[in-house]
């Protein structure tokens, strides 16, 4: 499938689009501005939230798309063109759940803030990296947002501490996904990054063929599979590199830039 026809590329942030440091490539933004001048739409994909994504690219915020919160939240130039959000007495259930399993700590994603009711330091560091908008709270249950994904950090590692009990609670009824080493995100069950770009393709007419996708972490493989231009990083969890069509250097080795550069800007 040529690469010259792609009209929209997607980016994970954590482990792609970001070195190991967690830092944006400076270049990043000539680069935005060629794919601009032909044309491609770039979003950045991700698990983080959408005032964390304004920070990071700031320069841009105003031009940029993004796909927060694992895809539960699209904005772009400042209007909301999708969203999937979760009802209250669902969040009520997996805010329970999450409080019974020890050390793990909760964020609760609303479309206006975050909200956590822990102030451990370790967590809150933590936080901070991905919840610029981040409000404490006495209690979790008597917030009022719009609620679009439970967030929970467990140091221990979710894949082994937390996935298998929220998968045997909440697997049948939501969408349940390990986004990194240390989180987790329960969410709508038809909330994903490939749901949010299946919209996306539907509303802004470029198609499967047409879109081109970057991702590392088991958070994106829905993404993937919205794109026939699906890129594991060489750093990807083992199940994301299976089932991507094309493999991209690392995350250090700036795999995104590479690949772009090769197929679109050269």
């Amino acid at each position: 499938m040529p690469t010259q026809d792609i009209k929209f590329i997607a980016a994970d942030m954590d482990g792609t689009l970001l070195d190991e440091q967690g830092q944006l490539n400076p270049e990043f933004f000539s680069l935005y501005k060629q794919l601009e001048d032909k044309g491609i739409i770039f979003a950045a994909a991700s698990g983080r939230q959408y005032y964390s994504l304004m920070d990071t690219f700031s320069p841009i915020k105003d031009r940029m798309m993004f796909i927060a919160e694992n895809g539960t939240l699209v904005m772009h130039k400042g209007e909301e063109l999708y969203s999937c959000e979760i009802d209250k007495a669902s969040i009520k259930q997996i805010i329970e759940q999450a409080r019974s399993i020890a050390d793990a700590q909760i964020v609760l994603c609303g479309k206006r803030s975050a909200y956590i009711e822990t102030q451990n330091p370790q967590a809150l560091e933590e936080f901070a990296k991905y919840y610029h908008k981040c409000q404490y709270v006495e209690d979790l249950l008597d917030v009022d947002d719009d609620f679009i994904k439970v967030a929970i950090c467990h140091f221990g590692g979710t894949e082994e501490l937390v996935y298998p009990t929220f998968d045997t609670a909440f697997g049948q009824t939501h969408q349940v996904v390990v986004s990194a080493k240390i989180w987790l995100d329960v969410m709508n069950a038809k909330a994903s990054k490939g749901a949010a770009i299946e919209h996306l393709q539907n509303t802004l007419n470029f198609s499967y063929e047409q879109t081109m996708s970057f991702g590392d972490y088991l958070n994106d493989l829905e993404m993937l599979k919205a794109s026939y231009h699906s890129y594991a990083m060489d750093n990807a969890h083992p199940k994301i590199k299976q089932i991507a069509r094309f493999h991209a250097p690392s995350n250090k080795d700036a795999g995104v830039f590479s690949v772009i550069k090769r197929e679109l800007l050269s």
